[in-house]
């Protein structure tokens, strides 16, 4: 018997995401400093983000930097629910453009894979887990279809509501549920046996 268990962060608190809202709304009427407040506070999110799709660095770093510099140029014309979710489904899509006009990868519209990649750095089992426990987990991860891996990034990494996921992976609510429950289920048939494993996402 598998017990699969997951302990995840609790949610971004309430008063985090409305923080996100006032300064998204301060750069939106001009703020400078609102603006610059909202790129050092979601830039590694981004950048953790993409970089599960392309491991050219330089591209990645210049497609964020493109993505902020549009953000002012249109800030009167943006108003978003999560600002987080925005950002993280804006990244995504630019990386495609690029990648569809580059020829690089696969497109990574709601039908195809992609090219999403899991690292070590992604989560941590418990220290007193082993190292074969370990290696066995993240195999696991990497059977998993692009899609599974982003929904379970997303979800138990970003600590995004099903909401927010439905909205960067372009899938409504329920298809959403259905693909983390399938994920999960994935996760127990590879690991099944005696395997008593605890996950901790960052």
């Amino acid at each position: 018997m598998v017990y699969f268990t997951t302990f995840i962060e609790p949610r971004t608190p309430l008063t985090t995401a409305n923080q996100d809202i006032t300064l998204w709304e301060s750069f939106r009427k001009g703020d400078k400093e609102a603006f610059a407040t909202l790129f050092r506070e979601h830039y590694e999110i981004l950048f953790r983000f993409g970089s599960k799709f392309t491991k050219d660095t330089e591209l990645l770093e210049d497609c964020i930097q493109e993505l902020f510099i549009e953000l002012w140029q249109a800030k009167s014309q943006t108003q978003v629910l999560s600002v987080k979710a925005y950002l993280l489904k804006s990244l995504k899509y630019k990386l495609l453009k690029v990648f569809r006009k580059k020829g690089k990868i696969l497109p990574l519209h709601e039908n195809a894979d992609g090219n999403f990649e899991w690292s070590h750095e992604n989560f941590l089992i418990a220290e007193q887990e082993s190292n074969e426990k370990k290696r066995r987990v993240l195999g696991a991860l990497e059977r998993l279809s692009s899609r599974q891996k982003e929904i379970i990034y997303l979800k138990y990494y970003q600590n995004l509501s099903y909401e927010e996921v439905s909205e960067i992976m372009n899938i409504n609510y329920q298809v959403a549920r259905n693909l983390l429950y399938q994920a999960i289920k994935s996760l127990k048939t590879i690991l099944a046996g005696s395997l008593e494993l605890f996950f901790f996402f960052l």
